[in-house]
């Protein structure tokens, strides 16, 4: 598998010479995932970043009363990770699962530090990308707390344009906090 698409996403930020490129071949594991496989689950500690080459995951919480609820998607060229627990090392709370076949590139924390010293370049961009990722929760948590179920289905759109096809209804819904059939409320509301 090649890293090719691993090193277009770094050099859209910064460009990266031949023995940085040779650096991170040895230090990312490539992955095939089947659908509905885990590369997270509760009670055990997130040990990678996982970089989407091609498919689609979730991340998700289950609540006390057994209901699931989605605090991200990630797809081609995105990353995923409980970055609290992979930076604690504590177990985490939370499930990252394929929604699709896909395909995965992983970094683990040894070899993350390892890569943040040894190509600077590296920490400046996944301090960008963490930067983009915390501004998009914040948009997140302030839609939840001030937007109707419509404005955040629209931003949804805006958002997850590429997956909105791809999701099903009950996996959009539990993003946006909403039942499928609210969901489809809305729906037609917007199409009428």
């Amino acid at each position: 598998m090649s890293l090719q698409p691993l090193i277009d996403h770094f050099e859209s930020y910064i460009p990266l010479n031949e023995s940085e490129k040779q650096l991170l071949d040895d230090r990312v594991t490539h992955r095939q995932m089947k659908r509905r496989q885990a590369i997270l689950q509760e009670g055990f500690p997130c040990r990678h970043y996982s970089f989407v080459v091609e498919g689609c995951f979730r991340m998700y919480k289950i609540d006390s009363k057994g209901t699931e609820h989605n605090l991200q998607f990630a797809a081609e060229n995105e990353w995923i990770a409980d970055i609290g627990s992979f930076h604690s090392g504590r177990p985490s709370q939370l499930f990252i699962e394929a929604i699709e076949p896909s395909i995965i590139l992983q970094i683990d924390k040894e070899d993350l530090y390892f890569l943040y010293t040894n190509i600077p370049k590296l920490d400046r961009i996944f301090k960008v990308i963490i930067e983009n990722k915390y501004v998009e929760l914040q948009n997140r948590v302030l839609q939840t707390i001030s937007s109707t179920a419509q404005e955040r289905y629209l931003t949804f759109l805006e958002q997850y344009r590429n997956l909105a096809l791809r999701l099903p209804n009950t996996q959009i819904a539990s993003y946006l906090g909403i039942t499928p059939e609210f969901l489809s409320k809305i729906r037609k509301d917007i199409a009428s």
